[in-house]
């Protein structure tokens, strides 16, 4: 049977409760992991948690900030063969684990993930379509609806075999959130990292592995969400500078999310702009695609001058 070590992280005590409800869903599963990781990247952390969590749950602290760094803890903690990764305010279906291992039998596969499912606090704002879904950390439409391979999963809900980090190295630790910065785009380096260094690997998108994402209020505004798009703007300017593909083509998801967008989005909702409902959804994604491409300028200029 393949062994699995299920890695989540956490930076305050006033996570506890969402914490704990992702360490009983992972005990709940039908394919129970050989090992939980809970990663705190300080001491004060250490002293709650390692009392309020059970015996059987590792936790472990870094003296080092950031979701990178702390993965990465996580990782050379693991002693299974596949190493899972789930958000501390996330739970997972009860056939999370048993549904992402499946897809390891085959020996290409190096890393997989599911769907991410919105679990909202409170209703959600009627002004926020399914297509920004992954400002909030969830799977978006726009993406595959059956399973295929991809680029890269999402940190939320994603695998990978322990033996590929001994291979072509662990996360990048420039990338990433880190404190405020709402940074991201750290798995898609990885991913991009293994297939140039494993060409014929695969990374599957399987959506029968599922975990739901909590949404909290204060993520459900315009000024979150320009924040969360103008960094993840600033994300891919970074990652082009520290990834190099054969032919370019680093950022090809977020082109073909781009296609979907200008050549279904937005000629559909123009259609339908006479309901308040449509309209105020097609604002929403130009105020976001604006501010990732503020946040994408404001690096490749900063970046370039730096460089002279």
């Amino acid at each position: 049977m393949t062994t699995v070590s299920v890695v989540t992280t956490t930076y305050s005590v006033s996570r506890s409760k969402y914490m704990y409800d992702c360490i009983k869903s992972l005990s709940r599963q039908t394919t129970k992991p050989r090992q939980v990781i809970v990663v705190l990247d300080d001491h004060g952390l250490y002293e709650h948690y390692g009392k309020e969590l059970s015996d059987d749950v590792d936790v472990v602290y870094t003296n080092r900030k950031g979701l990178s760094n702390a993965r990465n803890v996580g990782i050379r903690k693991a002693d299974s063969e596949i190493v899972a990764f789930i958000d501390d305010d996330a739970v997972a279906d009860t056939d999370w684990i048993k549904n992402l291992v499946e897809n390891f039998s085959d020996e290409d596969v190096m890393a997989a993930g599911g769907l991410i499912k919105p679990l909202w606090e409170g209703r959600r704002p009627n002004w926020f379509p399914e297509e920004l879904n992954w400002a909030v950390g969830c799977s978006y439409k726009g993406l595959p609806e059956h399973r295929t391979q991809i680029r890269n999963p999402i940190g939320c809900n994603m695998s990978f075999r322990k033996a590929v980090f001994d291979e072509v190295g662990f996360f990048n630790t420039n990338m990433g959130r880190f404190g405020n910065r709402l940074m991201g785009s750290e798995e898609p380096e990885l991913c991009i990292r293994i297939r140039n260094r494993k060409p014929h690997s695969k990374i599957i998108y399987d959506p029968s592995a599922v975990v739901y994402h909590r949404v909290n209020g204060n993520r459900t505004n315009l000024k979150y969400l320009w924040r969360r798009s103008f960094f993840e703007g600033v994300s891919k300017a970074t990652m082009k500078k520290y990834v190099q593909t054969p032919g370019g083509g680093s950022l090809s998801s977020e082109n073909e999310y781009l296609r979907y967008l200008t050549n279904d989005y937005i000629p559909h909702r123009l259609r339908r702009i006479y309901k308040a409902s449509e309209l105020s959804n097609l604002l929403s994604v130009v105020f976001s695609m604006f501010g990732v491409f503020t946040g994408y300028c404001c690096y490749s200029i900063v970046g370039n001058s730096k460089k002279e």
